[in-house]
């Protein structure tokens, strides 16, 4: 067993707990209270080290990269204080993600009380509600122990963020350590099956079904779970439907995809959930995004059969008729051979051709209805010109905001996972720095970045550390030169009555150029499609700045105003 035993600080030691989980990349922002690691990682070769701008983009960096790579991301805030609270919204955004990032915060010494310390703050009250678990280390004897502890438990179902804070007296402080570098403290995946019984009842409620649907989240994203999906799917010829934010769950090319459902789904896919009278959702909580958790986006007369490895979500949120706790992918393997060994035929023949036609009249109409003229860029013409010139190996990010919530169906997914929003957190800024975290896991992928002008302006400092460490994506700034979202709420329900909606910035392409990156500025639909391909030819981090039409807003979360009438 090979094992370290010489004398090393506290920081070679949370190093060492990082080369032992097989960690390559870790992102972190340097500061005093952790010197001892950054110096480690200076002599640790087989970890690359991004140094970035700031902590909560570092963190959004860190989320994308273990969401893409289903592995955890690693985040260091070398300051206590306020290198630490930086974390805070990264953190809080990989929880509702269930992102698994593992957080390291240097912290004030031990030997110090809080209030008489410099930058001094009870950080393990801070993170403990925004994470899976928080530890503040006062033993350096621990660290190993700690560091693997973390790692497990952020791995472990659900996934989610974890925190350790490291004083710095003990990050100085040198022992003897054990630390066994060949094997991670974590496994990828689970192969957990589901009870013999709920499957059989499960296969005999579909089997008596006339018009079943099958809702799939992130549970299925990983490791070609989805083909299992497809294969029960194609035997029962039964119609897929994606969770919000999930739209990748399924290649979008399958016949039987219907798109993602809901509010910021699209009309089909929301047609079969509200109209199905057995829904067999598939690693998913039926959450938020999809479902705002009101019966106007499912039918309430549905019976569900839902497959989830966290047991406290099943029913979690809507009654279910036959709970399966279990491995998405497993379970759906179950069902699959538990069908096809009874023999059961489903009499779903003109509910799931109904469907098709539907789909497929949907998709034709939605590139031949009016997209708007060349100038002003309405965002209906933006998407229709990224479908047509975005690869099918495509990674896309995006941000909250009316212009990234109208794009979430309107663009294509074809190879999981290969979308990446912030998900119940309703986050802007999250996007760019998202996609940077993850090109980084995934160097092959184009990875294309959309958000707003606001979400842009807030992380733009990133570009930096793109340019630096020659992290080639490409971000399009839909400029409608204001916070859209909350002046289509002021437009529609408080008068127009605009107060902090309009922003001003500057040209994001020269600013681009400015770091060292490409710039491009897009003012007519015409021009979308060279723009995006000379970006993502050019082999650097690139932004196109797009002028889209300011009056193009859309009121999404109009169940927040009803007690408004329009004025």
């Amino acid at each position: 067993m090979n094992k370290r035993r010489k004398r090393i600080s506290g920081g070679q030691a949370a190093v060492q707990s990082l080369k032992k989980e097989k960690v390559k990349h870790v992102f972190g922002l340097i500061g005093s209270a952790t010197m001892e690691m950054f110096d480690a990682l200076y002599h640790e070769k087989s970890i690359k080290f991004f140094g970035v701008r700031d902590e909560r983009t570092g963190t959004h960096m860190a989320d994308g990269y273990a969401r893409a790579s289903n592995r955890p991301g690693v985040i260091i805030a070398g300051q206590n204080g306020p290198g630490a609270t930086n974390l805070v919204t990264g953190v809080a955004q990989a929880k509702a993600a269930f992102s698994p990032v593992v957080a390291i915060a240097g912290s004030y010494s031990t030997k110090d009380k809080m209030e008489d310390a410099f930058q001094g703050l009870d950080q393990q009250s801070l993170f403990a509600p925004i994470t899976k678990k928080t530890w503040t280390i006062k033993n350096s004897k621990i660290i190993p122990k700690i560091m693997s502890d973390a790692f497990s438990l952020a791995m472990k179902p659900r996934k989610g963020p974890v925190c350790v804070n490291l004083p710095r007296n003990i990050l100085a402080a040198s022992n003897k350590y054990n630390i066994n570098v060949k094997k991670p403290s974590f496994e990828n995946e689970s192969k957990q099956k589901g009870n013999k019984e709920n499957i059989k009842k499960a296969a005999k409620l579909i089997g008596s079904s006339k018009c079943s649907v099958i809702i799939v989240g992130a549970g299925i994203k990983y490791n070609s779970k989805y083909k299992e999906v497809i294969k029960l799917a194609e035997l029962c010829n039964l119609p897929i439907v994606t969770a919000a934010g999930h739209g990748d769950a399924i290649p979008f090319g399958h016949k039987l995809n219907a798109g993602q459902m809901g509010p910021r789904g699209n009309p089909v896919a929301s047609r079969l959930v509200k109209n199905a009278d057995v829904i067999l959702a598939i690693g998913t909580r039926l959450g938020f995004n999809s479902t705002f958790y009101s019966y106007e986006n499912i039918n309430k007369e549905a019976k569900i059969i839902q497959i989830e490895l966290e047991k406290r979500m099943l029913g979690k949120y809507f009654p279910v008729k036959v709970k399966i706790h279990a491995d998405a992918a497993t379970a759906t393997k179950q069902l699959y051979e538990e069908i096809k060994k009874e023999n059961i035929k489903l009499n779903i023949k003109d509910w799931t051709n109904s469907y098709l036609k539907e789909r497929k009249e949907y998709l034709i109409n939605r590139n031949k209805e009016n997209l708007g003229s060349n100038f002003p860029i309405q965002p209906k013409g933006l998407f229709k010109q990224l479908r047509k010139v975005l690869p099918r190996n495509s990674a896309i990010t995006l941000d909250a905001g009316t212009l990234c919530l109208q794009a979430t169906d309107a663009l294509e997914y074809y190879d999981p996972p290969s979308l990446f929003t912030p998900l119940d957190f309703g986050l802007v800024g999250f996007s760019f720095a998202c996609g940077l975290g993850v090109k980084v896991a995934k160097p092959k992928k184009t990875v294309v970045s959309l958000m707003g002008d606001g979400g842009f302006g807030m992380t733009i400092s990133e570009l930096s550390t793109a340019v630096e460490y020659g992290i080639n994506t490409t971000t399009i700034v839909m400029n409608n030169q204001s916070w859209g979202a909350e002046k289509a709420y002021q437009k529609d329900f408080f008068g127009k009555r605009y107060l902090g909606a309009d922003i001003t910035s500057p040209s994001f392409d020269k600013v681009a150029e400015l770091y060292g990156a490409n710039g491009f500025k897009v003012k007519k639909i015409s021009e979308i499609g060279e723009a995006v391909r000379a970006a993502i030819k050019s082999n650097k981090p690139s932004v196109i700045d797009v002028d889209v039409d300011p009056k193009a807003l859309y009121s999404f979360r109009r169940d927040s105003f009803k007690h408004r009438k329009k004025k």
